[in-house]
């Protein structure tokens, strides 16, 4: 009987374990990206409002967003961003007023992808459950989902 309880509690163990790493986000970024380190949630973030703007090598950094209705996107907002959609709408003004435009919009996983293994520079995020072809992984976030959101 507690070898029972015991592999049952492995094996919940292992299930939680694969659930909590479905929840990942996975940072991806075109195959000329070299970094030879991971990007800390921090980095990832400047990306993303335009503080960074230049990979190591001295070229562009074209990050690419999910459509805004996207639950992949609303999580990395929430927790890569630490914002919602209407303060990213309030800044994304401000921006445009420097003379700076939002990321790339791509409405699906499969367009975003296809746009990333086409333009040197890019990067963007997808769920984690697998790491896709022809990318490069530059980061894994453990991100909580959100309440809601589109597929």
């Amino acid at each position: 009987m507690r070898r029972r309880r015991s592999l049952l509690a492995v094996l919940m163990g292992l299930l939680l374990s694969d659930v909590a790493r479905a929840e990942d986000i996975l940072v991806v970024a075109n195959p000329s990206v070299a970094l030879g380190r991971s990007l800390s949630p921090a980095d990832v973030a400047a990306i993303y409002l335009l503080r960074l703007t230049l990979w190591p090598d001295g070229s562009a950094i074209i990050p690419v967003n999910r459509e805004i209705a996207s639950d992949v996107r609303a999580r990395f907002t929430a927790g890569v961003l630490h914002q919602d959609n209407a303060s990213l709408i309030v800044y994304w003004n401000e921006m445009h007023f420097k003379g700076k435009l939002p990321p790339v919009v791509q409405e699906s996983e499969q367009a975003l992808l296809a746009f990333i293994r086409r333009v040197p520079g890019s990067v963007g995020y997808v769920s984690g459950g697998g790491v896709p072809d022809g990318v490069v992984v530059l980061a894994r976030l453990p991100v909580a989902a959100t309440a809601g959101g589109g597929p």
